[in-house]
Parts: structure tokens; sequence; C-alpha cells
């Protein structure tokens, strides 16, 4: 597996990460002084606790069948986003499970390495859209200069990052966003996806900056379509769906291995802690695929582009 820190070094642009599969057992994992017998799987806080520890415990069960004798797998939920990235960057953990926008600043500081891309609902990305009523009088995005746009939570790759992204691309300044709406040509709130897109459709916002799956409903026919009640503005298609990383302390042979075996994971795997398809403890993702740093450097482009750092993430 080439090394996004060390590719860097020899070409001086970003490519793709090979992955190739290994047979074998893993070897010794472990927090520093990283021979102490444990792979740390760390969970980053998208859900509460209790739930996430249900969904990922066939995730643990099966790495444990697949790890040398003596390595115990242990589930690890992050305080926040910032926490999991600094334990694979230290070697406190070895695989983590985090959004888009959090493995790319990861990515950016060196302290993760890309090793899978996750599949749901039918494909391997998604899209972000900045919504507004049916009836509004917002026609472009210049219009929602002085109005108040909500957006899902700060790091957000589809219900933050790439709707500022898209505000600023139409020449509206973003001020301090997402820390705050200082200095920025609208007012914006932070919650959740369906609270923003919820604060739009009860008009307490002009827009809202959301992934596009809130924003869809089903109807007569039983087809997924767009609530009625919102039109699109603008749309950004094609953000990589949220990766598994690994932490670049962890050798090509270590690293190699893991992307195999997520990628040959029976389907069981994704079935929660009950075993049972169509539960409440369901993984959200069904698939998994290696993936790189090509992978997912439109979510790099953009953090860049917002002059965004880790510092972000230590609050989220």
């Amino acid at each position: 597996m080439v090394h996004r820190r060390d590719f860097l070094k020899s070409t001086g642009v970003a490519a793709a990460i090979g992955v190739t599969s290994t047979a074998g057992c893993i070897g010794q994992f472990g927090s520093q002084p990283y021979r102490d017998g444990t792979l740390q799987f760390y969970m980053s806080p998208s859900e509460p606790q209790d739930k996430m520890m249900r969904q990922y415990a066939p995730v643990r069960d099966y790495l444990g069948q697949k790890v040398a004798d003596g390595v115990n797998v242990k589930l690890q939920y992050g305080q926040n986003y910032s926490a999991t990235l600094q334990a694979l960057s230290s070697g406190n953990g070895e695989i983590a499970e985090t959004g888009p926008f959090a493995a790319a600043l990861g990515v950016m500081a060196d302290d993760v390495d890309i090793a899978l891309e996750r599949h749901a609902y039918g494909s391997w990305d998604y899209t972000s859209v900045i919504v507004t009523k049916k009836d509004s009088d917002v026609q472009s995005l210049s219009d929602l200069a002085g109005k108040t746009v909500a957006f899902a939570d700060v790091t957000s790759a589809s219900g933050s990052l790439y709707p500022l992204h898209m505000l600023k691309s139409a020449g509206l300044s973003i001020g301090e966003a997402p820390t705050s709406d200082k200095g920025a040509d609208f007012s914006g709130t932070w919650t959740s996806h369906s609270q923003a897109f919820s604060a739009l459709k009860d008009g307490q916002a002009d827009a809202a900056g959301v992934g596009k799956f809130i924003t869809m409903t089903e109807n007569d026919n039983g087809d997924r379509v767009m609530d009625p009640a919102v039109r699109v503005v603008k749309k950004t298609s094609g953000i990589p769906r949220a990766p598994i990383v690994t932490s670049p302390k962890l050798d090509d042979n270590k690293q190699s291995n893991i992307v195999d075996w997520f990628k040959n994971a029976p389907d069981s795997m994704f079935y929660g802690k009950d075993g049972k398809e169509g539960t409440d403890d369901d993984l959200w993702f069904d698939g998994v695929r290696p993936a790189s740093l090509e992978t997912y450097q439109p979510v790099i482009n953009v953090a860049k582009d917002l002059d965004l750092s880790t510092d972000l993430l230590d609050s989220a």
C-alpha cells in the first residue's frame, strides 16, 4: 500500500493508494507500545453509543475470527471525530469508521490512511442540495444574501461543507462558517439534517443545505421522490460515501489484510447484533470496496478551498 506521506514525497501530487489482498494472519496490534495484542476499532460518535455497539458487534466478532491467535478485537466509541483521528495517528487505534469530511481532514494532516469506501442505498456516492420552498422567491444562490440558511452538523459533508462551498462559489461570503455565521452574507444555523430540513418547511429558514436523502419521500406509487413542498436551488453530486480508515502506523501487509477481510465479509456482518436483516441494529451500509486518496480528493479539495483543518473536529 502506498501511503499519502510517501507518495507526496516522491511525486508532489495526490494519487491513488494501491491496495492488494494478502492472505494470512495480521499479527500483533494494539495501542503503544503497539504490541499489546489488541486491535482497536474506533466508532465515530454519529449515533448513540449503545446503538453503535450493537451495530458493530458483528464487525468485532468477524475481525476476531481473522486476526492471529491471542489478539483481542475491541470496539471503542470515540469522544468526537478529532479523538478518533488522534487515536489512529498515535497508534492507539488501528481501524475507524468515520465521515468523508473528517477522513479528508485526517488525510490532509497525515493522521489516517483511507482504506475502504462504503456502499449504501444503492450507490457509492450521494448528493448535497440547497433547497427552498416551492413557492419561495429564491431562484439562485445569490438570492440567499441576507436570508437564513439551515445546515446539518458543522462537520457534515453533504449538510454543511458542500453547501458552504456552493455558496462561496456563487460569490457569497461565508465568513467564519461553519464555526459561526460571523461575517457571512447570510444567517446560518447548524443542527442536523432532519432539523435543518424541518426548519425550512416550518418557515424558520429560507433555505436548507442538507443531504438529498433527507428531502426524499414516498409517493402514492411507492417511488422515492423529492418532497413536493420543496425545490432544489443548487446541488452537488458524486460525493463519496463515508470511508473506513486505518492507522498510518500499520504496515502495508496489515493494511492490505484489513481491506481484504472487509471486502470479503459475509452479509451477516452488516445485520447487527441480533443477526437479522432489516432490524434497527443493522449497519447503515451494506458493502465496501477498496478506496484511495483519489476517491476522496473531491472532499479534500472542498476542505482546502474552505481553509479548514482538523481543529474544526474538536467540538464535533
